[in-house]
């Protein structure tokens, strides 16, 4: 669901976390997500996402694991 500051709080908590990546909405609506970081952190912020902002609506979060980037050094909106 886009408008409801979904990237910027997605931003805001792997900031806090101290993971890299970027946030990015597609046309169907749906946000898409990429980090890196610790694994504890990536879990953390796996949780949020089941809920994201106080106004989203999160029908479904789908995790897959890739190959590290080694150009992100922080967390962009997109």
């Amino acid at each position: 669901m886009q408008g409801v500051w979904f990237r910027a709080g997605t931003r805001e908590q792997a900031s806090i976390l101290g993971l890299s990546g970027y946030a990015g909405n597609l046309k169907d609506g749906s946000v898409v997500v990429q980090a890196q970081g610790d694994a504890d952190s990536i879990g953390k912020l796996e949780q949020w996402l089941q809920y994201g902002p106080p106004l989203a609506q999160v029908n479904r979060v789908e995790s897959v694991e890739i190959a590290v980037q080694a150009a992100e050094t922080d967390f962009r909106i997109l």
